[in-house]
């Protein structure tokens, strides 16, 4: 087995040296030939700057042909760290402090507070000159290294490739350590579900400095001696132009570049009817069985989800390419590496259909996080790592996640999957993107919200609830619904569910509803004395007041059914499940009360 990056660009320059390897728009193809010499010459200049194994390299290059042969030159010679180009100076100040990397290498003129950075924390930049009139993806190194000669030999199976940090949306993010054997292990797992040959064509449109994009794009196209084209990053503008001029027989993309795609589709009818792609992959993101749906309509083409994360060099399973079953709403069968359900709360593992956290073995799984002994001892099991998702295994051993298990949203004991609330919303006509989410609640802990962009502006938070109401479990229903022109995303363009309550500033809501239950309030007209009336027997509970809310007083939806009907019978008033949810107290719905009365006089 190839088990070293710079074995496998190699094995390929060896077999197919004029083959290309990587192309990139209005740029000259890159053969393997040329992409080894583009290793070695690399590998040489830093050697003769000090630099040997498993020394870290960070890199800031804009996405594109270089970042691609940078990734595979500097991971063959040493440990490469690529960082977001897009960081502001605190998290530049943050990252390169975090992994004290022996130096950094820039893109020549690419502006970025990260060289003030760089010369505050004293780490030496290597500046990478584009040869633009060669072929995509050759430079220069041009730099602050001193020469003082290393005559390591290249990085073997067990050192370290690839360094990146994980998201960090609940904690500081943890260094994640990559060995060669992890990286080449996920990427040949990923040629052979693939099914990938030399004559496939990869069009990249994912971040490189993202697992996503460096294994699933890169590693695996080079694993299987085809050829990728490295664009500027995904720009839906662009794509279908990229599509047409470049004739790719796949892409790898998460789920909102798919559906921005998706909305540029019907512009690009002839691109279309002569694409030359044989499937679509998706991954990082749960992919919505409607937008597959829709993939697969218009580009006429299996699409293929699965499942991936950095922990584990990327792939973990996948669907299979035809004649081999797709099963929507599922991330596939296992693709080289151990999967089982582990139970949340010991070591014990699960038969099929009984849901608990998905755990993984196997060569490309990293083996522990670095400088963080506290994580590694959360993180394994018995030698399995714990990924944080919650699934299970159906009958035909396809897995099915249910969802992160920090982001399953716990009201008052209820458990409820996001996914199952934003696939019911994306039903409905007018939502294009949905993202489901907890927001904290003082007397439930969390409740469920939900954050939808729609192609109709006339659509209502009211209406969408209603949708929602008829298709759902009452406690399911999202409390709030806000309707945004963009839903924020990762870096890497994936829907971020934990944060977003409190970037959408719907904390403020649940320090209010506080506020005003801390006082007790009498009825102060006839309407709010009936409701109080009608509560205080329905709920068998003295002194209610105003702003009592009819959760905290151990209401629920049966009890709410129960209030409603005698609404009905005493003030002849038909209110509905959703309007009393929406007016949780008596002051609330006194008022809805007060509207109806007054509509039924005139």
């Amino acid at each position: 087995m190839i088990d070293s990056i710079g074995k496998l660009v190699r094995k390929q320059a060896d077999l197919i040296p004029d083959n290309i390897a990587l192309s990139a728009p209005n740029r000259l193809a890159l053969s393997y030939n040329n992409l080894n010499l583009q290793v070695s010459k690399t590998m040489a200049r830093l050697r003769s700057c000090g630099i040997g194994r498993n020394d870290r390299i960070a890199m800031v290059l804009p996405n594109g042909p270089e970042a691609a042969t940078a990734f595979l030159s500097v991971s063959a010679a040493a440990s490469c760290a690529p960082l977001n180009p897009s960081y502001r100076k605190a998290e530049f100040e943050f990252y390169l402090t975090d992994l004290s990397p022996n130096a950094i290498i820039v893109q020549t003129d690419f502006e970025s507070p990260v060289r003030d950075v760089a010369k505050s924390l004293k780490i030496p930049i290597i500046e990478l000159e584009p040869r633009i009139d060669s072929p995509a993806g050759t430079y220069d190194l041009n730099g602050e290294l001193e020469l003082k000669e290393n005559g390591d030999r290249p990085a073997g199976p067990t050192d370290i490739a690839l360094v990146l940090h994980t998201s960090g949306t609940t904690s500081r993010p943890k260094i994640v350590p990559l060995s060669h054997l992890n990286l080449c292990t996920s990427a040949l797992n990923i040629k052979e579900s693939l099914q990938l040959v030399p004559e496939d064509r990869c069009l990249n449109v994912m971040p490189l400095f993202h697992i996503h994009g460096l294994v699933a794009a890169i590693l695996s196209t080079i694993a299987s001696g085809a050829s990728v084209i490295c664009t500027p990053g995904f720009y839906s503008p662009s794509f279908f132009q990229w599509l047409d001029t470049h004739k790719p027989t796949w892409f790898t993309a998460v789920p909102t570049m798919h559906q921005a795609i998706l909305s540029r589709a019907a512009n690009n009818t002839k691109i279309l009817e002569q694409n030359q792609l044989r499937f679509i992959r998706s991954c990082s993101a749960p992919l919505p069985p409607q937008v597959m749906s829709d993939l697969e309509v218009t580009f006429q083409v299996p699409v293929i989800e699965a499942y991936g994360m950095t922990e584990a060099s990327h792939q973990m399973t996948s669907n299979p390419l035809p004649p081999g079953d797709q099963k929507p709403g599922s991330v596939g069968i296992r693709t080289g590496v151990e999967v089982a359900i582990m139970a949340e709360d010991d070591d014990q593992l699960l038969t099929t259909g009984e849901v608990g956290e998905v755990v993984i073995q196997g060569k490309n799984v990293m083996n522990g996080y670095a400088k963080n002994p506290e994580a590694n001892e959360g993180a394994f099991s018995n030698d399995w790592f714990r990924t944080g998702d919650q699934g299970y295994f159906d009958a035909d051993a396809y897995l099915f996640l249910i969802g992160r298990i920090k982001e399953i949203i716990n009201r008052g004991g209820e458990k409820i999957s996001p996914r199952e609330v934003d696939e019911v919303l994306l039903d409905h006509p007018a939502v294009t993107q949905a993202v489901t989410f907890a927001m904290p609640d003082p007397s439930l802990g969390e409740d469920v919200a939900a954050a939808v962009v729609v192609n109709d502006t006339s659509v209502t938070e009211k209406e969408l609830r209603q949708f929602t109401n008829i298709r759902l479990s009452y406690f399911k229903v999202p409390r709030r619904i806000v309707i945004l022109d963009e839903i924020p995303k990762g870096p890497t363009g994936k829907l971020q569910r934990i944060g977003l309550a409190e970037k959408l500033g719907l904390n403020a809501n649940s320090a209010k509803a506080v506020s005003e239950r801390a006082k007790f309030v009498e009825p102060r007209n006839p309407v709010e004395e009936t409701l109080a009336t009608i509560w205080m027997e329905v709920l068998d509970i003295e002194g209610i007041g105003v702003y009592d809310r009819f959760l905290d007083l151990g209401g629920d939806s049966l009890v709410a059914s129960q209030l409603i009907s005698r609404l009905r019978g005493i003030l002849d008033l038909e209110i509905n499940l959703i309007d009393f949810f929406d007016a949780p107290t008596i002051a609330e719905q006194a008022l809805i009360v007060q509207r109806m009365i007054l509509n039924e006089e005139h």
